[in-house]
């Protein structure tokens, strides 16, 4: 008889595996291989192998999954806040604040406990060539109070030291403010400068593009108090509707027939702000996840802030409550100068509004450390009806805020286009 082969220590027998086995085998190996290609895929992911600059301008090697995250996709259209100009803004606490207080909110932030954006949205590029920011919002969180206060900026507003235009006004300072400094920059230090308020990021858009923002979104549920003829084919009416893009860009933009103009249009606008912000509650954490990465990808705004940093922000808007969300004019009243309509601020009142409610955690801020310039000087106003013009937008969803006085010519083609 043959012997049987010995093999690595043992007698040789061949073994039949069954299906089952041979499939259990393959599934097992298909598995380790995954599972070793994520482990690398992460290591890579994880790896600091991508250069990035920090927003004081230092390079550093960072994870790609950190620079996914932290990449700030549409900077490049306006650039960022340079720091330096940040810096030259003293900020002086008060004797009862905690200097070296973190609120774990992981942004770059001048003063801890707030976070501070300017939006800035600029006219349609039909009506006025896309370079008069007329829609102007100082936007600055507190977590101390976990409230959110805006302050809306008249385009009209009277700013001679800082726009070199015939008409010194606000609106004009991106396009005809010193040529020193970028676009953005020259807005950013007009604010810092005038009202004590440091500005940790901004965001800008276009009436054009809120037609798409809006879209995106999948409209503004609004009840609208009253009825809109921004022109004759273009009407919102009154009642409860879900304004698109297209009636959201007319409600935002209509101001001829209000008697007011611009400053009755600021008021309409917090119509606007109310209803948006009920959308925003009410949409999950990745629809808004969703929109922003298509509004980034569309570039439909330009802004200094990350992916990371909009979700953030997302997040903690999402934590405040419509009555602590407070909307404020600046204070002032209309007059002209020259053959300008213009918003003359009421320095006094305005430094007031500004110390208590946006400069919480600073010294107050005094006349001679501002600049802002008052075409009327205080012994000669006329109106005082906005030095004290604030409300919440639960007040003004309920339906707190007036009608706006509309102008007899609108009251006439109301009656006209039924």
């Amino acid at each position: 008889m043959s012997k049987k082969k010995y093999q690595s220590g043992s007698w040789y027998r061949p073994v039949k595996h069954s299906k089952n086995e041979i499939a259990v085998n393959v599934l097992i190996k298909i598995a380790v291989i995954v599972f070793t290609l994520l482990l690398i895929l992460l290591m890579i992911l994880n790896a600091p192998i991508v250069k990035f600059t920090k927003s004081d301008r230092h390079i550093t090697q960072v994870s790609i999954s950190y620079y996914l995250k932290n990449r700030q996709p549409v900077k490049y259209i306006e650039g960022e806040i340079n720091q330096s100009d940040i810096d030259q803004i003293p900020v002086e606490y008060k004797e009862n604040v905690d200097k070296l207080f973190d609120d774990g909110l992981d942004l770059h932030q001048t003063i801890e406990g707030q976070f501070t954006i300017l939006f800035l949205g600029f006219d349609s590029s039909d009506n006025g060539g896309g370079y008069l920011h007329d829609v102007n919002y100082l936007m600055q969180f507190n977590l101390n109070t976990a409230s959110l206060n805006i302050l809306q900026i008249p385009r009209d507003t009277y700013m001679p030291a800082y726009s070199n235009q015939i008409s010194k006004k606000f609106n004009g300072i991106y396009n005809g403010g010193t040529r020193r400094k970028s676009k953005i920059q020259r807005v950013v230090n007009a604010v810092q400068e005038s009202f004590g308020i440091p500005v940790d990021a901004y965001i800008t858009t276009t009436c054009d593009n809120i037609v798409d923002i809006v879209d995106i979104v999948g409209g503004i549920p609004i009840d609208m108090p009253y009825r809109v003829i921004f022109e004759a084919d273009k009407v919102i009416e009154e009642g409860e509707q879900v304004l698109n893009g297209q009636q959201s860009e007319w409600l935002v933009r209509f101001r001829h027939g209000y008697q007011g103009g611009d400053i009755d249009r600021v008021q309409a606008q917090r119509l606007f702000m109310a209803a948006a912000m009920k959308k925003a509650i009410s949409m999950t954490d990745l629809q808004i996840l969703t929109a922003v990465n298509k509004i980034y990808k569309e570039e439909l705004i330009a802004s200094d802030l990350s992916l990371n940093d909009i979700a953030r922000i997302a997040d903690l808007a999402s934590t405040i409550e419509m009555s602590k969300v407070n909307v404020f004019v600046l204070p002032g009243e209309y007059c002209t100068v020259g053959t300008q309509a213009t918003w003359s601020i009421h320095k006094q009142a305005a430094l007031d509004m500004l110390n208590e409610n946006f400069r919480t955690q600073q010294v107050p801020l005094k006349m001679d450390e501002s600049t802002i310039v008052e075409w009327i000087p205080e012994e000669y106003y006329q109106d005082t009806a906005y030095d004290d013009n604030s409300a919440s937008l639960q007040e003004i969803d309920e339906g707190g805020q007036e009608k706006p006085n509309f102008s007899s010519n609108y009251k006439d083609l109301l009656k006209e286009i039924k």
